[in-house]
C-alpha cells in the first residue's frame, strides 16, 4: 500500500482553529491563501527571497512560502489579518499608514508582519548583524535606522519605499509595548551568569 500524500491538519490562525485537508507538499502560504481565503499574505518570489509572504509563527517571523502547512500544525500563525486589535490598527499598521510606508502596497503585509517581530526581537535583546555591542543582558540597543534596515533586510520593496518604511518602524517602536519573547540564548540573567563565571 502506498503511503498517504495528504493529511487533515488543524491550524491555529489569528486565534481561530481551522481543520483542513492538505497535500503534504502544500506550503503554509498556499494553505492560508487557497484554503482559508486569507489573501493578505502575498506570494512574491515563492523562493523565500522577497519576504512578501512573511507571517508570524509562534511570534517569530517566517516566510510562509518555505514552510509546509503540516509543519505549522499546533503552532500559532498570525497573518496581516490578525495583527490589528479588533477595530483598532496595530501601532505598526498605523505608523505605515501615517507615514506612507508603502507605494503599491504588495509587500506591505509582509513588511508589517516583519516589523512587528523586529520590535519584539529588539526588545528581547536579540542581536543582528548591525549590532555593535552584543552583550547578553545589556538590554535593548538603540533601534536606529541602521538597525532597522539590517533587521528588515529580508523584506524587499520593489517600489523603493524604504525610507518611509524605516521611519514608520521607528515611530511604531516608540509606542509598542512588546510581548515577552525569550532571549535567543535563554534568560539574560542565566547568560550573564555564564559569561561572568
Amino acid at each position: 500500500m502506498a503511503p498517504s500524500t495528504s493529511s487533515t491538519i488543524t491550524l491555529n490562525v489569528n486565534g481561530e482553529k481551522h481543520t483542513l485537508p492538505v497535500d503534504h507538499r502544500t506550503t503554509l502560504l498556499d494553505a492560508l491563501r487557497e484554503h482559508l481565503d486569507l489573501t493578505g499574505t502575498k506570494k512574491g518570489c515563492d523562493q523565500g527571497q522577497c519576504g512578501a509572504c512573511t507571517v508570524l509563527l509562534d511570534g517569530r517571523r517566517a516566510v510562509s512560502c518555505l514552510q509546509f502547512a503540516v509543519a505549522a500544525e499546533g503552532r500559532e500563525v498570525t497573518t496581516i489579518e490578525g495583527i490589528a486589535e479588533g477595530d483598532r490598527l496595530h501601532p505598526v499598521q498605523q505608523a505605515f499608514l501615517d507615514l506612507d510606508g508603502y507605494q503599491c502596497g504588495y509587500c506591505t503585509p509582509g513588511q508589517i508582519c516583519s516589523a512587528v517581530a523586529v520590535i519584539e526581537e529588539h526588545a528581547a535583546g536579540w542581536p543582528s548583524a548591525a549590532t555593535d555591542d552584543v552583550r547578553p543582558g545589556a538590554g535593548p540597543l538603540p533601534l536606529d535606522a541602521e538597525e532597522i534596515r539590517e533587521r528588515m533586510s529580508g523584506n524587499l520593496c520593489r517600489c523603493g519605499a524604504y525610507v518611509t518604511i524605516v521611519q514608520a518602524i521607528a515611530r511604531a517602536a516608540e509606542t509598542v509595548r512588546p510581548a515577552s519573547l525569550p532571549h535567543p540564548r535563554g534568560s539574560a540573567d542565566a547568560t550573564d551568569a555564564a559569561v561572568s563565571a
